[in-house]
């Protein structure tokens, strides 16, 4: 699926690059050979494009590639980087066309071009139209920030040659103006496509997270998950076109830790499997919501208590099978289970009230009879 999308960018990328090439050089050319300063500008432009052309395909491949151990997130980040770069190209494109119209009109310096001139504008917009159409289609098929935007440049070329269309038949009229005038909303309008693309990029790279719609939905399908208590510390962030979440669910405490991951599992296939751009969730098991504080966190480790408690509970109970434990709201419960055979539940339990007055954060401690393990016939 990388590979193929590769392929599809960077051919609607390399189509749109030979024909700015060929409209260069006619723009170029006719521009010197009829007297039009606007449209060998635009010529200009068309050549400049070819850089953002290398740019979108270097992007696009290295931006395609599948995690490695470098980068386990994948490399999307590439393209929102070169999306960013190309939204400062666009600005600064619009920028300067609104700057030279607008010195323009200050100086009144204007030049009547040849009639000639317009068909080679006429061509220069349809042709960039067409590209901006088939461009935002691939980029919106293969969901690339990148391509589309590059759509956009193509359709910002349109523009600039529809000013340049409006300045020549105004200088063929003998309205001069109208080209200086036309150019400086185009220029705006350009501006404004950039700033909006590059915000977008600016937000994806320091991990903006999804919209609060989506988080709704996202909340609403967890909680849907049998076993799924309540949910807390719900993250997102954007990587290309991608979702990554980070999730903690509360459970009932007293679930093993098979069933805790068994839920968990359940809630990463729902959101991957209803939501199309989740890429990977990463689920937290609680027992409890430790959102503000961790209660427990000073309780005894087994390791500690094993060497307090149980091995000498087990030396003189040989029957005490294994000890299960609870950490919970900064309280430890213990659970013994004991083989069936086993009837010295008197001493034992004296012997664990003895020994539990040097602990006051174990607040209970539970006995149960452990059957012996049957295989049941198929």
């Amino acid at each position: 699926m990388q590979h193929d999308r590769y392929w599809q960018a960077k051919k609607a990328t390399l189509i749109g690059a030979v024909i700015n090439a060929l409209l260069g050089c006619i723009k170029l050319l006719g521009g010197y050979a009829f007297h039009s300063h606007a449209l060998i500008a635009d010529g200009i432009h068309s050549f400049s494009d070819l850089i953002i052309d290398a740019m979108v395909l270097f992007a696009s491949k290295y931006g395609s590639q599948d995690a490695d151990d470098a980068h386990p997130y994948g490399h999307q980040r590439i393209e929102t980087a070169a999306t960013l770069i190309l939204a400062l190209v666009l600005i600064l494109a619009g920028a300067g066309i609104a700057w030279d119209s607008l010195s323009e009109i200050i100086q009144k310096h204007h030049s009547i071009p040849g009639w000639l001139t317009l068909p080679i504008a006429v061509l220069s917009i349809v042709a960039n139209e067409g590209l901006f159409y088939y461009t935002q289609h691939v980029g919106k098929k293969i969901q690339s920030a990148l391509v589309i935007a590059n759509a956009w440049h193509h359709r910002s070329d349109a523009a600039s040659s529809t000013v340049v269309l409006i300045g020549l038949i105004g200088s063929l009229l003998g309205y001069t103006f109208l080209d200086a005038l036309a150019a400086i909303i185009v220029g705006f309008l350009i501006i404004k496509m950039g700033w909006s693309y590059g915000w977008n990029s600016v937000k994806e790279l320091v991990d903006t997270g999804a919209e609060p719609q989506l988080i709704s939905k996202i909340e609403h399908l967890i909680l849907q998950v049998d076993g799924v208590v309540k949910i807390h510390q719900l993250r997102s962030r954007l990587m290309g076109r991608d979702i990554f979440i980070d999730v903690h669910i509360q459970v009932c405490p007293f679930v093993s830790v098979s069933e805790g991951h068994f839920i968990a599992q359940h809630v990463h296939h729902t959101l991957v499997k209803k939501l199309e751009n989740v890429k990977d969730v990463t689920v937290h098991v609680d027992p409890e919501d430790d959102e503000i504080g961790c209660p427990s966190l000073h309780l005894p480790s087994r390791d500690l208590l094993e060497q307090e408690l149980f091995q000498a509970w087990r030396k003189d109970y040989p029957d005490l099978d294994c000890w299960m434990l609870h950490y919970i709201d900064g309280e430890l419960t213990i659970d013994l289970t004991c083989d069936q055979k086993f009837n010295k539940w008197t001493a034992l339990n004296k012997r664990i009230q003895a020994d539990l007055s040097r602990h006051p954060q174990i607040t209970k401690v539970r006995l149960f009879t452990q059957l012996h393990e049957k295989t049941l016939a198929k």
